[in-house]
């Protein structure tokens, strides 16, 4: 395992087989968002993106939560202080750091995989959900939470609770910002796989490590082809499909499948 240094305390990472690691690490404040984590994490994932050692990105928080959204002390700080940038300057930098970070786990071409020790809520939650997965401890629950601080909601949120849940449903959770336990969430989709709290971290590296290991062209464009079918129309997504479809019939990770589906083993992909 390989510690990578991401310039603050507030974000750890490592390297193992592949998967990269990426803890949010202030568990004093249940991991609430930080400027030093935010800027960590839109810069980790850059890095990942376009690093051909990592395969796979788990997201995962320190201690027992994942994270607690904003840090609304500091939003309270801050506003009892005054000053601070002008309306539009704000506006652009949240655009930026949000598609930095919720939008780049949605949108890199690896898999992306949340593990949840405890709460996801507001931003936090949005986080979560933006990635391609999801495995929860048993003693965790998400909420939307931004209804409780008069907040309309940031980081994806809304687009990504929408598509997994529908429109009526995520009307609810984000209104009355209703506490979701780790069944209920496997019930409505929201997460993958619930597993005892000791044994979190564990699974979550077994899915990394078999995501990791897996065909990385074709899960490329599989990501594409299912972030485009949310909000395309069906001809553009048979389209894409069929070019995507061809191309990794091409790649010597399909070959290699195919002969080893024909010799009755498993294949050893290479991400070529």
């Amino acid at each position: 395992m390989a510690k990578i240094d991401t310039g603050t305390n507030d974000l750890l990472a490592d390297l193992d087989e592949g998967v990269l690691t990426l803890t949010l690490n202030r568990p004093e404040a249940r991991n609430a968002m930080s400027g030093e984590m935010n800027q960590a994490l839109a810069r980790s994932l850059a890095s990942a993106e376009l690093d051909p050692d990592v395969k796979c990105v788990v997201l995962t928080g320190a201690g027992n939560g994942f994270c607690a959204g904003g840090d609304v002390k500091g939003m309270n700080a801050r506003n009892e202080g005054g000053g601070g940038a002008g309306i539009d300057a704000a506006i652009h930098s949240q655009r930026v750091n949000q598609r930095a970070t919720a939008g780049k786990l949605f949108m890199m071409p690896k898999p992306t995989l949340a593990a949840l020790p405890g709460a996801a809520a507001g931003a936090g939650l949005s986080l979560a959900l933006a990635c391609d997965l999801r495995i929860m401890a048993r003693t965790a629950i998400m909420t939307t939470a931004f209804a409780r601080v008069g907040f309309s909601g940031d980081y994806g949120g809304t687009y990504f609770l929408t598509q997994l849940v529908g429109s009526a449903k995520a009307r609810e959770l984000y209104f009355l910002s209703e506490r979701v336990n780790a069944e209920e969430a496997l019930r409505l989709g929201l997460t993958n796989w619930v597993c005892e709290a000791e044994a979190l971290a564990a699974r979550a590296q077994e899915i990394g490590r078999r995501l990791a290991s897996g065909p990385t062209v074709a899960y490329r464009y599989m990501k594409e082809n299912l972030n485009r079918a949310m909000a395309g129309e069906v001809d553009d997504c048979l389209d894409l499909e069929a070019t995507h479809h061809v191309h990794c019939g091409q790649t010597a990770d399909h070959k290699e499948a195919a002969k080893a589906f024909v010799e009755k083993r498993e294949p050893v992909f290479q991400g070529r």
